[in-house]
């Protein structure tokens, strides 16, 4: 499995007999795996969603979205919880807009599924943290 770095971006080999969870950069040195979603822009979005094996789960919000400030805590409990299977990332729209314009973004929140560059899964609209471990584990 091949996992980019929250940090510099590199792409890393993860060891199929080590814990993902353990796992450093090679290049940089810091943690794989923070438990936190990343901030993804559009300078490092390609590294985490096409060029990486890991799949990832993105959120399109707005800072002045009122169901988007309440599904962001759903959205960092998951990613607390469920990494190294996948990884989470954030997109602000206001400040991503070609980002948010080349994924058609029509409603916020809008939740994705990337795997290898291709969206495999879409969801519009905040869910509840069950309805959301739901909607992932189809795909996990």
């Amino acid at each position: 499995m091949i996992a980019a770095c929250p940090n510099c971006n590199s792409l890393n080999r993860l060891p199929a007999d080590k814990p993902a969870g353990d796992a450093r950069c090679g290049k940089c040195k810091q943690m794989l795996f923070t438990g936190q979603p990343l901030e993804l822009t559009s300078v490092n979005f390609a590294a985490h969603a096409n060029k990486a094996e890991l799949p990832l789960v993105v959120d399109f919000w707005a800072s002045w979205c009122g169901p988007c400030k309440s599904f962001a805590l759903v959205f960092s409990q998951a990613a607390a919880e469920l990494e190294p299977q996948l990884r989470f990332g954030k997109i602000n729209t206001e400040q991503q807009q070609q980002l948010a314009g080349q994924f058609n973004i029509r409603s916020i929140p809008t939740l994705m599924l990337f795997q290898q560059g291709k969206v495999v899964a879409q969801q519009a609209g905040a869910l509840p943290k069950q309805a959301f471990y739901q909607w992932l584990s189809q795909y996990k």
